[in-house]
């Protein structure tokens, strides 16, 4: 198994917050002037930084006290990442030992369907806050892809 070392991913004054597993350091930016949800950016970049392979299976996270003080965010917003991304199958809690990258199998394709879902659910929600109506929901989204294939 590989080692933690706890002194790998605290921030320093003025740089990006960063976290690592397995001793690798990667950069998070959480944009508080966004509009997109804090425990949404931190969600995506945590699946993100898991599918791409940067954190690979069996990779001790940091505690979710350790990740709200680097990313300087409240605690139960991590707590809620971890916990939501934990029923994804993504992590996995392990008492007294930590949070672990969560081995992938079968499960994967599984995975990548419901992240598609979500961001298609997502997008719905955004354009009806906007006031876009259903049918022209349906329209952009046909016209992009029409766009899309014409690009290929």
């Amino acid at each position: 198994m590989l080692s933690y070392d706890d002194t790998t991913w605290r921030m320093k004054v003025g740089d990006y917050p960063s976290v690592s597993a397995a001793n690798q350091t990667v950069q998070i930016t959480i944009d508080s002037d966004s509009g997109i949800p804090l425990w949404l950016q931190l969600r995506n970049r945590l699946i993100y930084l898991i599918a791409s392979g940067r954190f690979k299976a069996g990779d001790k996270l940091p505690t979710v006290r350790e990740l709200a003080v680097d990313l300087g965010i409240n605690y139960n917003t991590v707590s809620k990442v971890y916990q939501d991304i934990e029923r994804d199958g993504y992590i996995v809690s392990k008492r007294g030992k930590g949070t672990f990258v969560a081995e992938r199998g079968p499960a994967e394709a599984e995975a990548a369907k419901s992240e598609v879902d979500f961001l298609a659910d997502e997008f719905i929600r955004q354009c009806r806050e906007l006031g876009v109506p259903r049918q022209d929901i349906a329209d952009l989204v046909a016209g992009r892809l029409a766009a899309a294939d014409e690009t290929e």
